[in-house]
């Protein structure tokens, strides 16, 4: 999928794609500019999307999945592509991904966007509503403060 982005009159495009390890780096960095943990990262890049455009990445977003339900994060877009409706693409994709894959419910921490998420279906919940094994990645495990909302999105499967 392609996102069009208008810059300086020239019309820039965003590759939505499946990330690959050689992505890391690239979403590390986009993920501490955005002020979002990395632990976990690394293990569940296979299960994240990334969004490019003349060559580097400017968006990203990923699941951490554990068993029939899964942690939705890092959903970073580089600054000058915010309000544009990439989010909103990285987000959407993933949820149908999700529920392809025959995922419950997905489950996220914010500390900014609780008012973002309602849109995608989200609602807040409280920590010890969130399955066990969720509540093992490294964001419940400390990566997120304790402060951090809690939301979840069932999904029909």
């Amino acid at each position: 999928m392609l996102r069009t982005q208008q810059t300086n009159g020239a019309a820039a495009r965003a590759l939505v794609r499946s990330a690959t390890p050689s992505d890391l780096a690239a979403v590390e960095r986009l993920l501490t500019a955005s002020g979002l943990p990395l632990d976990g990262v690394r293990e569940a890049l296979n299960d994240f999307l990334v969004a490019e455009s003349g060559g580097g990445l400017v968006g990203v977003a990923g699941l951490e999945v554990c068993g029939d339900h899964a942690l939705l994060r890092s959903v970073a877009v580089a600054s000058e592509w915010r309000s544009r409706g990439l989010g909103r693409e990285l987000v959407t994709r993933l949820i149908a991904q999700a529920e392809a894959r025959g995922i419950h419910a997905l489950y996220l921490l914010t500390t900014t966007a609780e008012n973002y998420f309602p849109g995608f279906g989200f609602e807040r919940i409280t920590r010890d509503q969130v399955p066990a094994g969720v509540q093992t990645t490294g964001e419940f495990q400390g990566a997120c403060p304790d402060t951090a909302t809690v939301m979840r999105r069932r999904l029909s499967t």
